[in-house]
């Protein structure tokens, strides 16, 4: 059977089946989480939509959990609001896969205002995509995920500090339209494998969360990382990126890494 051009296919309410396209990095057998953060988000704001909460307030803080790996097999998110509220709404989102809960988000709503008159501090702006060349990601990671991906990496990389580009053609929801955030989060968490440190036939390093801060909602279309990749001597790391859209900075990101020698 051929698989959609997407990441995930809706079976039913809240239910989704992950197609091969999810498949990788570490093991292509499980998911990558980056397409699973972009169906939490898009979870998030339609159970925002049918309880009537749309009121202005956008996310603005999005943490992810990893509790175990994810297979790829159906899997069901569950959103509820923990603390409402007409300015600060905090949404908690339980992703469960074969019986097991693997993936526990929390998202800060907040409204916005006018603060132009005010704004300022955000980083200087990346190169735009065209400008940098093209990176075949697929030669250092395997799987469906970083197949389905268009990266365009800096000269400049080394191991532990790049930046890169990545977009997709793939949809997120096969035949469902997307919110343009939802889109956006279903690829930053690429970012721990764009300037990898060590090889990973001979390390492990995976991330064991998602934290983002966005300052602006982000706009459709590619996913800037502007990424620093540090080890610790501890057995921990951590990967720390400055997010960006096409119109500039929109945020930050960063995953908490364990660190260890393969056996």
């Amino acid at each position: 059977m051929t698989e959609p051009s997407a990441y995930f296919v809706p079976t039913g309410p809240g239910r989704y089946r992950p197609t091969a396209h999810t498949a990788g990095a570490w093991s292509e057998t499980e998911q990558h989480i980056s397409p699973l953060g972009g169906l939490v988000v898009h979870a998030i704001e339609e159970h925002v939509a049918a309880s009537g909460a749309d009121d202005g307030k956008v996310l603005t803080r999005l943490s992810l959990d990893i509790l175990g790996v994810v297979a790829i097999e159906e899997l069901e998110i569950a959103v509820r609001t923990v603390r409402p509220g007409r300015t600060i709404e905090l949404v908690e989102a339980l992703v469960t896969c074969a019986g097991r809960s693997v993936v526990l988000a929390r998202a800060w709503r907040l409204a916005g205002g006018d603060t132009s008159s005010v704004a300022g501090g955000a980083p200087t702006p990346v190169p735009p995509p065209g400008e940098l060349p093209c990176w075949p990601m697929t030669s250092v990671w395997p799987g469906g995920y970083i197949a389905s991906l268009d990266v365009r990496r800096g000269a400049g990389a080394r191991p532990g500090r790049a930046t890169a580009w990545v977009s997709s053609p793939l949809a997120l929801l096969d035949g469902v339209d997307v919110g343009p955030l939802a889109s956006y989060v279903a690829l930053v968490d690429t970012a721990n494998g764009i300037c990898v440190r060590e090889p990973i036939d001979a390390w492990l390093f995976p991330n064991v969360d998602l934290t983002l801060h966005l300052h602006r909602q982000p706009v459709a279309g590619p996913v800037g990382l502007d990424t620093t990749v540090v080890f610790g001597a501890d057995g921990h790391g951590l990967t720390e990126t400055v997010l960006h859209d096409v119109r500039g900075p929109v945020g930050r990101a960063a995953q908490l890494l364990t660190v260890r020698p393969r056996r």
